[in-house]
């Protein structure tokens, strides 16, 4: 389980800081895929008429997790940056923090 909190001190690249500022962090979203990409086109192209499917359809996933990827924007600048992270199954945003020792409670 990974848990990131939702603000962290890191470099910012932008031409107005240079500097460590802190960011904001959220969790990267793939946007809507565009009707208009090259390779669509494409595609739609090849695909109209008779004759079926004309490109492989990928069946063989192996994989059961993603890679996390976290959006950085810059407090400053407004500046947004792109982190990879390692692979989990569970990502958590601004979670509580493990204390060392604590009781458990009930």
């Amino acid at each position: 389980m990974v848990n990131v909190p939702k603000s962290r001190k890191t470099f910012c690249k932008g031409t107005k800081c240079r500097r460590h500022t802190i960011h904001r962090v959220t969790q990267y979203k793939q946007g809507r895929a565009s009707l208009h990409a090259q390779g669509k086109r494409r595609y739609d192209r090849k695909q109209r008429g008779y004759g079926g499917q004309t490109k492989p359809v990928f069946h063989k996933k192996a994989k059961t997790t993603k890679k996390i990827v976290l959006r950085l924007e810059c407090n400053d600048c407004k500046l947004k940056t792109h982190l990879a992270l390692k692979r989990t199954k569970h990502f958590e945003l601004g979670g509580d923090k493990k204390r060392k020792g604590q009781m458990i409670m009930f």
